[in-house]
């Protein structure tokens, strides 16, 4: 195995990664042929490599989080200058030694977010790196449809793509959910989008599209009933005037890339794995004028600052402001 740098967004799949290295490498014994690194001890790895392990042929060392994959920045003092002389260090010493730390440990880098230093490319010289990127619409639907299958349950990809939609793009996210799902219909089951919507943990991204959805077309009593859902399920009634600001926001934004004919995902600064998300807001954003979202967005604003100069109840000042567009 060597060296090895694990990062990205998908946690779930590098976890997923990491036990297996794990179970291929055999008995694990901490402090003696397993040794964990993270920002605090980082500076102990060139010492821990060196380490022998003691009645073992090698030993497997993660270092997690290290802080060490930032960009080495020029005329660095202090605490920056240190990190930078530490990325140098432990780059030199892996170009250097890479035959011996072979020999001797198997060195691997787990982060989420990763800069192409001097690091990234000692290790991309000299071992391997694999990213793992936040999943697409097509891939996570045959992943929850492979799981199903695994427990002899039915779900068709519309129902899959509005599972996806309702519960978000974390791989572990989706496992949680679909567990629940498969559970309650049982073998030969087949889950629908009421179980979804009975059973499943919905993302406030999603339940902001139904209020939204409801606002557009004017169904106030509908719009009301999911933003006391909300509250009812303890989201903070701050986070939702904000996930509703920014809702609105990307529907602006819609408007203004739809009138200069600018690309969409780049403007609303769209991840791979969102794509599917154009379809939905092209669609919500034909129900307002540019007009009225600039209107509901000042009103948001408005009511954020005079919630917090204690002028407003925040929660009556949010259903004022549905109602009003309603009306």
């Amino acid at each position: 195995m060597g060296i090895k740098l694990l990062y990205g967004e998908e946690t779930y799949l590098l976890e997923t990664k990491l036990k297996k290295i794990k179970k291929e490498f055999g008995e694990l014994i901490q402090g003696i042929n397993f040794i964990q690194i993270d920002a605090s001890n980082v500076q102990e790895l060139i010492a821990d490599i060196e380490t022998p392990a003691f009645g073992y042929e090698k030993k497997l060392i993660l270092a997690r989080n290290t802080n060490l994959f930032i960009k080495e920045k020029k005329n660095a003092k202090g605490l920056e200058q240190a990190t930078n002389k530490l990325i140098n260090k432990i780059s030199e010493y892996i170009s250097e030694n890479i035959t011996m730390i072979n020999e001797a440990a198997e060195l691997i880098f787990i982060e989420e977010v990763v800069e192409k230093n001097t690091l990234y490319k000692a290790i991309e010289k000299n071992g391997e790196i694999i990213e793992f990127a936040l999943l697409k619409l097509p891939e996570l639907i045959q992943n929850v449809q492979k799981i199903c299958m695994a427990y002899k349950v039915k779900m068709d990809n519309t129902v899959a793509k509005y599972f996806v939609e309702c519960c978000g793009t974390s791989m572990q996210d989706l496992i949680n959910e679909v567990r629940k799902l498969i559970e309650f219909v049982g073998t030969n089951g087949i889950i629908t989008n009421k179980e979804i919507d009975l059973l499943c943990n919905k993302q406030i991204n999603s339940v902001i599209f139904d209020l939204t959805d409801n606002l557009g077309k004017k169904d106030i009593e509908r719009a009301m009933k999911v933003l006391k859902e909300l509250i009812y399920e303890k989201e903070p009634i701050q986070k939702i005037l904000i996930t509703l600001y920014n809702h609105f926001k990307k529907l602006y934004i819609v408007k203004i890339s739809e009138e200069y004919k600018k690309d969409l995902a780049t403007s609303m600064k769209l991840k791979p794995n969102q794509m599917f998300l154009i379809a939905k807001y092209k669609a919500q954003a034909k129900y307002f004028s540019k007009e009225e979202i600039r209107k509901i967005m000042k009103e948001l604003i408005d009511l954020d600052a005079n919630y917090k100069q204690g002028l407003i109840d925040i929660n009556v000042g949010l259903e004022a402001i549905l109602c009003r567009y309603c009306s």
